[in-house]
């Protein structure tokens, strides 16, 4: 597995472990935002300044970058909520967010249906 392909894999671990204490509700809102800082962070460093990429990649990784920002707003939201049923409205789309951005990590590491990765 080359190098880039293994920073995708160890983002997808990254995003798949906070999603699950999303899921489990074991972390409050300031916890989650405090979280999605550090992950934000690791993509920039690791994911952000990967070379070599193709087409195909580089479109995967905008698109990351543009899931993370609406995460980040979506903790926001969840920061501000004052019922429960906001807050758990809310819980649903940052965990469709996590979902989607590991989905994108998954399109990254298989091969498409030519083959190729």
């Amino acid at each position: 597995m080359s190098l880039n392909l293994e920073k995708y894999q160890e983002f997808a671990t990254l995003l798949e472990q906070l999603c699950s204490n999303v899921t489990n509700i074991q972390l409050n809102a300031p916890t989650l935002r405090q979280r999605l800082t550090e992950l934000q962070q690791w993509f920039v460093q690791h994911i952000v300044s990967l070379t070599d990429l193709d087409s195909r990649q580089q479109s995967y990784q905008t698109e990351m970058s543009k899931q993370l920002r609406l995460l980040e707003i979506d903790v926001m939201f969840l920061q501000g909520a004052r019922q429960s049923a906001t807050a758990q409205a809310r819980i649903k789309m940052i965990e469709e967010r996590f979902k989607t951005l590991i989905r994108y990590c998954q399109a990254i590491l298989q091969p498409d249906e030519n083959g190729e990765k």
